[in-house]
């Protein structure tokens, strides 16, 4: 038994670090066997219909190609002018802010910190912003300049689908294979723990990808209907975001509400500040009570706490490899704990005591009566 701990605890620890040393290149190869993953329901019921594995797996991938490229030939345009225009009115808007806050608490200020701490605060937030509105622009620039994205991106459109396909064709041998290397005696056990990680994997991977779409959009076309400057951009953050528990909610709240302030509070339009708010108070309401408890439910068995640290922990590590491995990751973790814990709290070193005591009394006294009665 401490032996293939052992010789577990080294094959993982030479994974990671395989993925680490590697995670540059890893990333179509990861998101081409996540594609498959995901799709391979879809192609199962396709085979189910008649249809066979090699059509199916073709068929699917083409509808995805062609889907994922209309959409990003309409959303891409549209994101890149807005956010283009965001960070050159970044300055004007944290300037404006500054203002407001001036107008409202200045005096507070000035009591707190003296005559010139008002003056010292908005000097320095101000060239932070206009600093950061900078260096954000910037990064933008170099993301599709550079060479080594180019390739990048080229190497995730091309060589995923090809991945995806060759995954996707021959996901059932291979499952069937890793299937086959399980020890006969820990099969049940072994397939049982791998539905427990796949239903919480794909509960929480296509729950949360609708979830992140439906409010995306609702966010978007409220703020849109609102009149919020750069809106729909503010919405479809949110939405992308909402796969962080509270993150997408809290920062699209936060950028709405400065946003608005800086668009409205001259005029005092205390009505479209207030449809800004009702829109995320709606939208928290439907995730909470409808959208999510719908989509995702209670049966992933990933808390929320334990998913940031997951996300933050391998997005720090792998890059965007350590995202699309966060979930599965996390999830594994998860149910193994559990079956862990479970296999703990049955065992004897659990139960060592009083257990062990009454079935000591038991056996001495049907030896007692056993020599009674002889």
């Amino acid at each position: 038994m401490r032996t293939r701990a052992v010789i577990g605890l080294a094959a993982v620890v030479a994974f990671g670090l395989v993925v680490y040393l590697l995670r540059e290149v890893m990333l179509p190869f990861v998101a081409g066997i996540t594609l498959a993953y995901l799709l391979d329901p879809l192609a199962d019921r396709l085979e189910r219909l008649g249809l066979g594995r090699l059509a199916a797996s073709l068929m699917i991938l083409a509808l995805f190609v062609v889907t994922l490229v209309v959409t990003l030939l309409i959303l891409v345009p549209l994101a890149a002018n807005q956010v283009v225009a965001l960070v050159n009115a970044l300055p004007g808007m944290v300037s404006r802010l500054q203002a407001i806050i001036a107008e409202r608490s200045g005096t507070l200020l000035e009591r707190v910190g003296g005559a010139d701490v008002l003056t010292e605060l908005q000097s320095s937030v101000g060239t932070l912003a206009t600093q950061a509105g900078t260096w954000l622009l910037a990064f933008l620039k170099s993301l599709w300049s550079g060479s080594q994205a180019l390739i990048s991106i080229a190497s995730l459109l091309v060589v995923t689908p090809v991945v995806a396909f060759y995954i996707l064709v021959d996901w059932d041998r291979m499952v069937a294979a890793i299937d086959g290397w399980v020890p006969p005696r820990h099969r049940a056990t072994v397939r049982d723990l791998a539905r427990q990680i796949d239903g919480a994997v794909t509960g929480y991977v296509r729950g949360q990808t609708l979830v992140c779409l439906i409010l995306g959009s609702f966010y978007a076309v409220g703020l849109w209907l609102v009149g919020l400057n750069f809106g729909v951009l503010i919405g479809l953050i949110a939405g992308f975001l909402t796969f962080i528990p509270y993150v997408g909610t809290l920062t699209g709240f936060l950028l709405s509400v400065g946003v608005a302030l800086v668009q409205f509070w001259p005029s005092a339009d205390w009505l479209h500040l207030g449809l800004t708010v009702g829109v995320f108070l709606v939208g928290q309401f439907l995730e909470g009570n409808v959208v999510s408890p719908k989509l995702v439910g209670d049966s992933t068995g990933l808390h929320p706490v334990w998913l940031m640290f997951a996300l933050l922990a391998f997005g720090t590590l792998f890059g965007f490899v350590g995202l699309l491995l966060a979930v599965p990751i996390a999830a594994s973790i998860g149910v193994l704990v559990r079956f862990a814990l479970a296999r703990y709290l049955e065992s004897r070193l659990y139960h060592a005591g009083q257990p062990v005591l009454i079935e000591h009394n038991v056996e001495h006294g049907a030896a007692l009566t056993s020599a009674g009665a002889g």
